[in-house]
């Protein structure tokens, strides 16, 4: 299951690259034949704009994975471990929740944005809307894993935070002065 993870995490980074790659020609491009040559391509600024989407889900993700996105930790890191772990279970259960919503949502507005075609290429809506699907069962994946580890005792204290300051990082990393 370990390679599998690994293996998902790997191909999104990669999509991740390809996408703000595309996006990157797509928009200089269109820069350069705007003002050198008073054209452009049409489908150049839709396009960027649905994989803009798509890189903020699959960002998304990741940055759940290595615990990336803001949090507050004030209160936690003063709790005894009880207490930690009760927060932690109670916000990844309400992450579970939020991630549910987001699959439902998507679900119910499907046909929606299958049968919607986009105004310049005629691509279908729910491939960009679609992302909901994966984003909300990849986090939700990510946040049962949490959840399985913290109800089998095989959680750390370290785990029980889950925000972590990059200032605490580079703390780790200073050499002690030399006297």
């Amino acid at each position: 299951m370990g390679k599998l993870n690994a293996l998902f995490f790997r191909l999104a980074e990669g999509a991740l690259v390809l996408m703000l790659s595309a996006m990157v020609v797509m928009v200089f491009g269109n820069v350069v034949l705007r003002y050198g040559f008073n054209t452009g391509l049409d489908f150049s600024e839709e396009l960027s704009r649905f994989l803009f989407i798509w890189i903020t889900f699959l960002g998304a993700i990741i940055a759940m994975r290595e615990n990336a996105h803001l949090g507050l930790d004030t209160l936690i890191r003063v709790l005894p471990r009880a207490g930690k772990k009760f927060c932690f279970g109670l916000s990844n259960l309400l992450m579970l929740g939020c991630c549910s919503l987001m699959f439902y949502g998507t679900w119910r507005q499907h046909h929606i944005n299958a049968t919607t075609m986009s105004a310049v290429t005629g691509l279908p809506m729910i491939w960009v809307y679609g992302v909901g699907y994966l984003t909300s069962l990849a986090m939700g994946a990510l946040i049962a894993g949490n959840l399985f580890k913290l109800a089998t005792g095989r959680i750390t204290d370290k785990d029980l935070i889950q925000v972590h300051d990059s200032e605490d990082d580079a703390l780790v990393h200073v050499p002690e002065p030399t006297k």
